[in-house]
């Protein structure tokens, strides 16, 4: 093929390779047996044709042996492509667990993506040769679908979820980065970049944008902002949980059910906070649909994910002082205010769910008890 118009993408990941060599096998194994059938049709239509208009065929009772080799044989040949695929398959879903991770966000129409240390790109993705990259997906609207033809991975970005996809770019260059879902007038402009760099260069690439800082700083800064800060107290005094520690851990619903504190729970925390509520506490948490995009609600999980690690690494946390004093710009609450379990966690954004009393049985401050209020 002419170099302008190669008959495939470039190979441009560990799992180019493997996609290719399984496509290339069924397309040879569908042209050799449409060969086969239509070579044996041209066969059977020559040998067996009626020489005269009065001869009479031989009956023919059929073969038990050749009926048993055209069932084995595609049974065989089956069984192996569903193994085959299947490999590849999980290869595609493992993410490595030293990957690199990445925030994308699918938007009419365009491609928004965060890295961890804080750098921010529109339709292009910087990324380093030689280490896996895991990336984070969702939607602000309608579905789209992440696709770089040459790492042979594809993802869709679904309004209201997370998904993830990963890939390990074997040389540095610029490739496509297309949306191969139909996602309203201007799809076909969905386009951007993913452009892979050497790691000394693509080091220098990340400490060249810090502006803002990290994630999780701006996720912390947008927790103080939205007032989160008044009622998740760190040392779990205030009226709400503390969130310190809390990712990846069990929390116990009203319902008696128990979930772990993951992206997708905070989401829907902060998003639909009455959707699920924490055991010993009321559904009074504000929905945050609206005010909070979905790039901030990820910083907002980066920040309660630094806060967890970093108290699990016996260091302090970020925007937290020392138990039974308050975060910057809460309230001191009253000794004894809330039962302080932290095995309730809610999301940021305000009181996921507050204590039902206050000290002395007595009944929470007016508005309190009003969900949604």
């Amino acid at each position: 093929m002419p170099k302008d118009f190669p008959l495939m993408p470039d190979q441009a990941s560990t799992i180019s390779s493997e996609v290719d060599l399984l496509y290339a096998f069924l397309v040879g194994m569908t042209l050799f047996f449409v060969g086969l059938i239509f070579l044996m049709v041209a066969i059977f239509a020559i040998r067996y044709r009626r020489r005269s208009s009065d001869e009479i065929p031989r009956p023919n009772f059929g073969s038990l042996r050749l009926e048993i080799v055209w069932s084995v044989i595609p049974l065989l040949i089956s069984v192996g492509i569903f193994i085959w695929s299947a490999s590849v398959f999980f290869d595609i879903q493992r993410v490595p667990a030293n990957a690199m991770q990445v925030y994308g966000v699918g938007k009419q129409w365009m491609w928004k993506f965060q890295h961890p240390e804080g750098n921010r790109e529109i339709n292009e993705l910087h990324v380093p040769a030689g280490r896996p990259v895991k990336i984070t997906l969702t939607s602000e609207d309608v579905i789209h679908s992440f696709f770089v033809p040459a790492f042979r991975i594809k993802q869709d970005a679904l309004p209201g979820r997370y998904t993830t996809t990963w890939f390990q770019a074997t040389k540095p260059g610029t490739y496509h980065l297309f949306c191969a879902e139909y996602c309203g007038t201007q799809h076909s402009g969905m386009r951007g970049s993913v452009v892979v760099m050497e790691p000394a260069q693509y080091e220098a690439w990340l400490s060249g944008d810090a502006s803002g800082g990290s994630m999780a700083a701006r996720g912390e800064k947008l927790f103080n902002q939205l007032g989160c800060v008044t009622c998740h107290l760190p040392d779990g005094s205030g009226r709400c949980p503390s969130l310190v520690n809390v990712y990846g851990k069990s929390v116990k619903l009203i319902t008696g059910e128990e979930l772990v504190a993951n992206d997708e729970y905070i989401r829907e925390s902060v998003l639909h906070p009455n959707a699920k509520i924490v055991d010993a506490y009321q559904p009074i948490m504000p929905t945050y649909q609206g005010q909070v995009s979905e790039e901030g609600v990820l910083q907002l999980i980066a920040y309660i994910k630094s806060i967890s690690s970093q108290v699990t690494e016996g260091t302090a946390a970020p925007g937290t002082t020392t138990p039974g004093t308050a975060l910057p710009g809460a309230t001191t609450p009253g000794a004894g205010t809330g039962t302080g379990t932290g095995t309730g966690p809610t999301p940021p954004g305000g009181a996921g769910s507050t204590n039902q009393s206050t000290p002395g049985g007595a009944s929470a401050p007016n508005g309190i008890n009003r969900s949604g209020q």
